[in-house]
């Protein structure tokens, strides 16, 4: 890896630093291109929220090209072709999850583009599927519609919650009771309401960023960086080996232990990301009707091929850190 003169002597310090401060983490899996394939499995599922969705599996999704992998581009997105019929399947996407889970760690995806359009609804999140929702879940990127700005949430078990306000982040608590049973599914949530670039066209007019999440026992806290953002830690935008976490400034979203034992409402997770359209929460009538979106969810998806053609991930990296 070259870094220029300056960077390098910033590296080297916050290396020094880290020592000292804590929160220094190692690599443990680098995904880049092809890599993808091997790190993830495609999940040719039912939609869990009741999506106009047609998950496929990693052979149709090749063939259909709704994948494509280069050296250092992972790309996954929708089909953009075909008019539905009312009465047939969803609208086909991908739906993929690490082989491997996480518990304490740092994940930092470098995605210059995130699917856009009305009626889709892309995530990038970490669950345990096999107990949800007392195995806790952390939507990292998640929104609806192109409505700005990104929203990150946790949703778990009973008996956690997080603080109103008090709290040290760049973003505004909209939610504060993280269990799924309760006021609908919405969780704990935060929105990045300092920057619209965060989500949608405007994320994708900017050349994308960086989203990076730390899950420790005391805390969660997610950080956006946008393309070309001075402030954005070289350690963490390089995908350097060794990175510190104390050293990034105030996050976008941070949920503390303060009444929610991280520890037990949190297992080993993995990552997922996924597009899916309409569903529980973009084809909300009432949601889908703020927007400013035509028609209803489930007609402008069945009858407007043409509106997915920006409807996709494209990833550079996805490098996940644990602790030395």
């Amino acid at each position: 890896m070259k870094f220029s003169t300056t960077n390098s002597l910033f590296f080297l310090s916050s290396l020094a630093r880290s020592a000292l401060a804590g929160g220094t983490y190692t690599i443990c899996d680098r995904i880049v291109g092809e890599g993808f394939y091997d790190a993830f499995n495609f999940e040719a599922i039912p939609d869990p929220t009741d999506g106009r969705v047609n998950y496929v599996n990693e052979t149709t999704a090749k063939s259909l090209n709704l994948t494509y992998a280069a050296f250092d581009t992972f790309i996954m997105r929708a089909d953009d072709t075909t008019v539905l019929s009312p009465t047939g399947p969803g609208r086909n996407s991908v739906r993929i999850r690490t082989n491997n889970q996480y518990t304490t760690h740092v994940a930092v995806f470098d995605m210059p583009h995130m699917p856009q359009g009305c009626g889709t609804w892309p995530a990038v999140w970490e669950t345990n599927e096999a107990n949800w929702p007392n195995g806790g879940e952390v939507d990292i990127v998640e929104g609806v519609n192109d409505v700005e700005p990104n929203q990150s949430t946790l949703h778990t078990g009973a008996n956690c919650s997080i603080p109103a306000s008090g709290i040290t982040q760049l973003g505004t608590t909209v939610t504060t009771n993280c269990y799924a049973d309760v006021n609908g599914n919405s969780g704990c949530g935060v929105q990045y309401t300092y920057d619209d670039n965060s989500f949608g066209p405007d994320y994708n007019n900017a050349g994308g960023g960086w989203y990076a999440m730390e899950r420790t026992n005391s805390y969660i806290s997610i950080w956006f960086w946008q393309r070309g953002d001075i402030s954005a830690p070289i350690d963490a935008i390089t995908g350097a080996p060794i990175i510190d976490t104390n050293l990034w400034g105030t996050p976008a979203a941070y949920f503390p232990n303060t009444d929610c034992d991280l520890a037990t409402h949190f297992d080993a997770n993995n990552i997922i990301i996924n597009l899916t359209f309409c569903g529980d929460w973009a084809g909300n009538s009432a949601v889908y009707a703020a927007s400013g979106c035509p028609s209803t969810c489930i007609d402008y998806v069945n009858n407007n091929p043409i509106a997915f053609t920006d409807a996709y991930f494209e990833f550079s990296s996805i490098n996940i850190y644990e602790t030395l």
